[in-house]
């Protein structure tokens, strides 16, 4: 009877003794995704630095670094650097253990890469920076090749304008019950509920064609609700961050026509401008 009691307690007190410790495999491949995160945490910290808060970065650098390193990784102790938006960008595994992932990241008008290299014990399932990280210039931007405007159909364009203006107002308002009204048969609409309030439909091309369910798109001019009541043309001093604003934006619907009306079906972001 002491050994029946004993051993399912010898078993509970093993694997609470254990489970702290991820169980390796010998032959499992270097974990990528934990790898990335570990590294993007520690580029959050090490792109970050003013000569005013030394000890605060040192102690926020400290978990990622192997012993023995320097308190700063390589940085002097003067100036600053802000940087943010830190994001994946790729990772070169060099064999089960190591590995570079490299992130990309916005500095002031910049974006950067930074290529991290890391270890990883397979026996406790940790990582660390195992060497200096490297600053490199982001790729500029593709070159975006004009792609000819389509035939437009004018007729529809101009009967759907106004249904559709009046279903943005309601999208902006987000009020399910009068949303419900421009929705198609047995589809469900979710509105911003107030975030934006609707200002006009600025364009709205329907490619030519026919049939009574239409894929157009629409661009939109919503407004961004003020934080306060005084206007800028005020002889007030306004913070511009404090008064509203206006935000175009560019949408693709599946209209259907129902008896003599018009429908939204779906709402769902724009494929690329014409150029």
């Amino acid at each position: 009877m002491v050994n029946g009691v004993r051993a399912p307690f010898e078993r509970f007190t093993q694997q609470n003794t254990t489970s702290g410790t991820p169980q390796i495999s010998p032959d499992a491949e270097f974990p990528v995704s934990r790898a990335t995160s570990f590294a993007s945490q520690f580029a959050a910290v090490y792109l970050n630095f003013d000569a005013v808060r030394l000890q605060e970065r040192a102690s926020r650098l400290a978990p990622y670094l192997p012993d023995g390193a320097e308190p700063q990784f390589g940085w002097d102790g003067l100036g600053r650097m802000a940087a943010g938006a830190v994001q994946p960008y790729g990772s070169e595994i060099i064999d089960r253990q190591n590995a570079v992932v490299t992130l990309a990241f916005q500095s002031d008008d910049r974006r950067q890469l930074l290529s991290v290299p890391v270890f990883y014990d397979t026996e406790t399932g940790r990582f660390v920076v195992s060497g200096r990280p490297a600053v490199l210039p982001a790729p500029s931007s593709a070159n975006l090749p004009a792609i000819p405007a389509g035939d437009r159909d004018a007729a529809a364009e101009t009967e759907l304008r106004t249904p559709l203006a009046d279903f943005f107002k309601a999208y902006a308002a987000g009020n399910n019950v009068s949303l419900q009204r421009y929705a198609a048969a047995g589809v469900t609409l979710e509105g911003f509920g107030g975030a934006f309030t609707f200002v006009s439909l600025k364009d709205l091309v329907v490619p030519a064609g026919s049939g009574a369910t239409r894929e157009v798109t629409a661009t939109v001019v919503w407004g961004v609700p003020a934080r306060t009541t005084t206007s800028l043309d005020s002889t007030t001093n306004v913070d511009p961050g404090e008064a509203s604003g206006k935000l175009e934006q560019a949408y693709r619907l599946t209209v259907v026509k129902q008896g003599d009306k018009w429908f939204v079906k779906d709402i769902r972001g724009a494929k690329r401008s014409v150029g």
